[in-house]
């Protein structure tokens, strides 16, 4: 149901409409309406409540974004007050969708490429609140621990020693090394499928709120170990080898293939053992359990890569005893304990 200010800013600020409809949402408190017109395309009103979201980084990095040839939304009416926003209407057709639809993966993950490597190349002294946050210790310790407080304990249901604790840091800490010494550009932080909108060739770019700067292979991680869609290693390569040729040229970044696969590989872990924490966040804080059913390919991502690097092995052994493959539970199983738990 439409509340009473958001009818009066639609009123306000876009006199020609003729309907509003909810459209689908995120993993945040954020919702979204499109708004259709008499005349002109149709707008998107974002409602981020005030209390729970700061849209100031939103509004900072979209303004940035565009002025470096990056398709964010044109953001044409901000309440801050009331968290409200009249935005550029993207459509529906996120990259997800997209390929659903049949659209040709070289196709679209060329022009994620070449708009990746247009993001990565802006001005990183740039005076958005992303060019003031870095991926650094402490932000990698908050991620590490989303798996081991959320996911392991929470929706597995395997409480960790202390010595297990004390395990997984010390690996943590030795995958977070290495990134750390990775160029730093600007990150998204979720480019991925569903943050992806195909506009009769052109991309644009949402979601990029949370950016920071940070290890310069973090994106395409993002990018090619999508919780949401499988890609095999030829096409991942492919689009890896796409990524390098123009990384060389714009960025700057020209390693070895060896180091360059392995710089992206503990990225990847790094990355989509984030990403699973969140969805047990997601799951157990907010009632959100359908994220659960994108771990098994996710884990599956980390279980392959895991694989090649004997100097991850206790990361391995770890992962093996608190989130055995095959017996990761169903957003089905987690929300029927919950209800019966009482949690729900």
């Amino acid at each position: 149901m439409l509340n009473n200010a958001l009818c009066a800013f639609v009123a306000k600020h876009c006199s020609d409409h003729l309907n509003i409809i909810k459209v689908a949402g995120d993993a945040s408190f954020r919702s979204y309406y499109r708004v259709l017109r008499q005349t002109g395309p149709s707008l998107i009103v974002m409602d981020a409540p005030p209390d729970k979201e700061d849209s100031h980084p939103f509004v900072a990095i979209a303004h940035f974004l565009r002025q470096h040839g990056v398709k964010a939304p044109d953001i044409k009416v901000c309440d801050f007050e009331q968290g409200l926003f009249l935005l550029e209407d993207f459509g529906d057709l996120t990259f997800a969708r997209a390929l659903e639809e049949g659209q040709n993966a070289q196709t679209l993950y060329g022009a994620a490429v070449d708009t990746l490597l247009t993001l990565q190349a802006s001005p990183a002294t740039g005076q958005t609140i992303a060019h003031t946050r870095a991926f650094d210790e402490e932000l990698f310790a908050y991620e590490a621990d989303l798996l081991t407080a959320w996911y392991i304990p929470g929706v597995m249901g395997y409480t960790l020693s202390e010595t297990e604790q004390a395990a997984f840091k010390q690996v943590f800490d030795q995958l977070l090394a290495p990134l750390l010494e990775q160029p730093r550009v600007l990150v998204h932080r979720d480019y991925h499928s569903r943050n992806l909108m195909w506009m009769e060739g052109a991309v644009g770019v949402i979601d990029f709120q949370d950016a920071v700067m940070g290890p310069i292979t973090y994106d395409l991680a993002s990018l090619l170990r999508d919780c949401y869609v499988a890609w095999d290693a030829p096409f991942r390569h492919e689009v890896m080898k796409r990524w390098l040729e123009g990384a060389k040229t714009q960025l700057g970044y020209a390693p070895e293939w060896a180091e360059f696969e392995q710089a992206f590989d503990w990225m990847a872990i790094q990355r989509n053992l984030k990403a699973v924490g969140i969805f047990g966040r997601l799951a157990l804080r907010d009632g959100k359990y359908a994220y659960l059913d994108d771990v098994p390919r996710t884990m599956g991502y980390v279980r392959e890569t895991l694989s090649r690097y004997p100097q991850l092995a206790e990361l391995q052994r770890l992962l093996e005893r608190a989130i055995p493959e095959g017996q990761e539970p169903s957003s089905v199983e987690v929300a029927a304990r919950q209800t019966q738990s009482g949690v729900a």
